[in-house]
């Protein structure tokens, strides 16, 4: 666990660095930038989907070579010097090209992270190990909005985007000195990451539906900043916003270690299958409740348990259907179906929100997860935990 542990601690701080950042990022662009919902939404999925793309890169690289450890500090180190550029940016394509910097640092970071995680520890508790990891990590997700809360009383937005450098400094000391590397076997020779995909895929039925799925599903999920968009709406003052955003992070941190629990008790599938069910909740809520600014609270709260639900367990699902040697391939091609997918549900809902309303773009969203959870449960009778171990 020394390994989860130290990573936990590297993620805490670069999160803390983050999140000071993501809690007033969404008001700022629309609001300073002057941008529109759909851009927004455009800004966070095409943002994302490099990240999940460069996720298959340094995944399949970290197969290749055999390490991670240097990914991970390639993907910490841009991140960390990315974020503060956000000060000097004075239009909505400046924070576009600061946010895929950003990103970018995470897609190179996140699947050889996780493989080495999952290198670390018996598959049968890489459930806890996730949980753990990600519970020390949202943790730096609620002292971050709630430092950024504090500094807005004193200094304006600009001024903690450069803030955000020192704890993001912290990380990338703390990954320097403390993580250390895994031995893994090589079994593949030269880099071909189609060869490495094809590796991964060839045969393996279960895991390609179960690519599907979280595909489908990707389809349907909005990113936390509509939430907070919605929060404004409802009348929370944009100097409160960062702590709408704590509150996510908070039942984000509070539920991820009991669903790693969870998910390595009555299968990881099932709990996964659940995420998807609390996200169809918190997306009706966004157009149930109205007309008082604690409702925000309530739909933050709701968001937050489905995002600790969902990622930590969509990341222990994975070691069960790939070899150890090609984890780091198959994180990736995880990652890059939900990235894909994720870029397409932010646009549409950003641009149905504006050209259609809220209802529109909460009614997509719900038809798309009803299919989700119910191709997770038909996949769930026919791939039983029994005959995949």
């Amino acid at each position: 666990m020394r390994n989860v542990v130290a990573l936990g601690t590297v993620s805490f701080f670069t999160d803390f660095s983050t999140e000071m950042i993501l809690g007033i990022l969404p008001l700022f662009i629309v609001s300073n930038l002057g941008a529109s919902k759909a851009i927004l939404g455009a800004i966070e999925g095409s943002a994302e989907l490099v990240s999940y793309a460069f996720r298959m890169i340094s995944g399949s690289l970290s197969d290749t070579f055999g390490k991670r450890k240097i990914f991970i500090l390639a993907g910490y180190g841009l991140s960390t010097i990315s974020k503060p550029f956000f000060a000097i940016t004075t239009g909505w394509i400046d924070a576009f090209l600061v946010r895929a910097g950003d990103r970018i640092g995470k897609g190179l970071r996140t699947a050889p992270r996780d493989a080495l995680i999952a290198d670390s520890i018996p598959e049968s508790k890489v459930g806890k190990a996730f949980g753990i990891h990600r519970s020390i990590d949202q943790l730096g997700a609620i002292v971050g909005p709630l430092v950024a809360f504090g500094l807005l009383q004193v200094i304006d937005i600009r001024g903690i985007f450069l803030v955000s450098l020192i704890p993001g400094a912290i990380a990338v000391v703390i990954l320097i000195v403390v993580v250390k590397e895994v031995a893994i076997k090589r079994s593949i020779n030269g880099f071909s990451m189609f060869s490495n995909i094809g590796s991964v895929v060839k045969g393996n039925k279960p895991f390609v539906l179960l690519l599907i799925i979280s595909g489908i599903f990707g389809l349907a999920a909005f990113n936390f900043s509509f939430v907070l968009l919605r929060a404004s709406d409802l009348g929370v003052a944009k100097s409160f916003i960062p702590l709408v955003y704590a509150v996510i992070n908070i039942a984000h941190t509070v539920i991820g270690f009991p669903s790693g629990l969870l998910a390595d008790k009555i299968g990881k599938e099932k709990v996964l299958m659940l995420g998807f069910g609390i996200f169809l909740v918190s997306s009706i809520l966004m157009i149930m409740l109205s007309g008082n600014s604690l409702y925000a609270y309530v739909i933050a709260t709701a968001y937050g348990v489905y995002m600790g639900i969902s990622e930590t367990v969509q990341r222990a699902v994975v070691p069960r259907y790939v070899s150890l040697d090609l984890r780091g391939t198959a994180f990736g091609l995880y990652n890059l179906v939900i990235g894909s997918t994720f870029f397409v549900s932010n646009v549409l809902f950003g641009f149905l929100w504006d050209s259609h309303g809220l209802s529109y773009a909460v009614s997509y969203s719900v038809i798309i997860t009803t299919v989700a959870i119910l191709a997770m449960f038909v996949f769930i009778k026919k791939y039983p935990v029994s005959k995949l171990v």
